[in-house]
């Protein structure tokens, strides 16, 4: 739990001491209602913050009764990604008796205040990517809180559940070097997220294997926009790169769009290939190469890991890393002989 001053969870008290003011201040600033000047309002948020204070309601639940609820933190819906995800925790955790309560941070100006609020009104969080950074998250940890992370590096404490990423990455790219593509680029920002580092590591790992340069990578969101952007630029290259290794299928898809849409032979130009295996990857022309991480499962295990800490069936951290598999199909060019998947 939060840590008072003789080690007891934080109460609003030891935030009034903490922060030197009065008790009905900092509980307008906690509960967003009132009048209050921002001097104040830093003060408060400093002094939670240091004392991991957690509303009383989320200490009183998790000390005596469960609320039979989920709290489930993620950095955007956008995508087909999360679809996929959410259809496979809520699944389960509906089979399971437990509701579900989703926060998102993109766009969220204080995404910690969001997330101590949602943690007195669910029994444990499961934290998706880059959705909060590390000491909110530790922060919850302090406080007691059972904490899940997806696609996430471990950390202290917390369970931890993702795709197995930077092999399945290597593979693909092995495969496009040996089929005779020398000029490869990786779109997608490895710096955004734990995977997105991963597969640039296992793009990387495959050009070092053969003592070849390893290019930059094209720093983008993974978005469709983001994509389109991308295909002009190589449009007006004046030597254009002839394969794009992109970060999921997302980008992936719109690279293939514009391309087609311009006249550029995919895969006989440039080889476009992406990550997820969305639904619509089957089913455009060229199919989309990519790579296929069950993203249904994900959820699912994330679902049972934080229901297990939260019962007290399990008390050591685990750390699961999914399987992803290969999908070849006509974008990358190097699937003959291989059946259409």
């Amino acid at each position: 739990m939060a840590s008072g001053p003789t080690g007891r969870p934080a109460t609003i008290y030891d935030v009034a001491a903490r922060a030197k003011l009065s008790i009905a201040t900092v509980s307008r600033v906690l509960q967003g209602t009132g009048p209050v000047s921002a001097k104040a309002r830093a003060r408060v948020d400093q002094a939670a913050q240091e004392l991991n204070y957690v509303p009383l309601r989320a200490a009183r639940s998790l000390a005596v009764q469960r609320h039979e609820a989920h709290g489930l933190v993620l950095p955007d819906l956008a995508g087909p990604f999360y679809g996929d995800l959410l259809m496979g925790y809520e699944r389960w955790a509906g089979e399971h008796g437990q509701s579900v309560v989703i926060t998102v941070t993109h766009g969220n100006p204080d995404p910690r205040r969001s997330v101590m609020d949602l943690a007195g009104r669910v029994d444990g969080i499961v934290v998706h990517g880059n959705a909060l950074d590390l000491p909110t998250v530790q922060g919850l940890r302090k406080a007691g809180v059972p904490v899940v992370l997806i696609a996430h590096p471990p950390a202290t404490g917390c369970d931890s559940v993702r795709s197995e990423s930077a092999a399945s990455a290597e593979l693909l790219t092995t495969r496009l070097l040996d089929h005779g593509r020398s000029r490869l680029q990786f779109v997608g920002d490895p710096a955004s997220s734990y995977d997105v580092s991963e597969r640039y590591a296992g793009f990387a790992k495959a050009h070092e294997l053969r003592g070849l340069q390893v290019p930059k990578p094209v720093r983008v969101p993974l978005t469709e926009e983001a994509g389109r952007a991308v295909a002009e630029k190589v449009l007006k290259a004046t030597e254009r790169p002839d394969g794009l290794v992109c970060a999921n299928d997302e980008l992936a898809l719109a690279v293939l769009m514009v391309l087609a849409g311009r006249g550029v032979g995919v895969p006989g130009e440039v080889v476009v290939t992406g990550w997820d295996d969305v639904m619509a990857a089957r089913y455009v022309s060229p199919g989309l190469t990519t790579v296929r991480q069950p993203m249904a499962e994900l959820g699912r295990v994330a679902a049972e890991r934080l229901h297990e800490r939260v019962t007290g069936s399990r008390t050591r951290a685990r750390n699961d890393v999914l399987a992803t598999e290969l999908v070849l199909r006509a974008s990358c060019g190097t699937n003959t002989g291989d059946a259409p998947q």
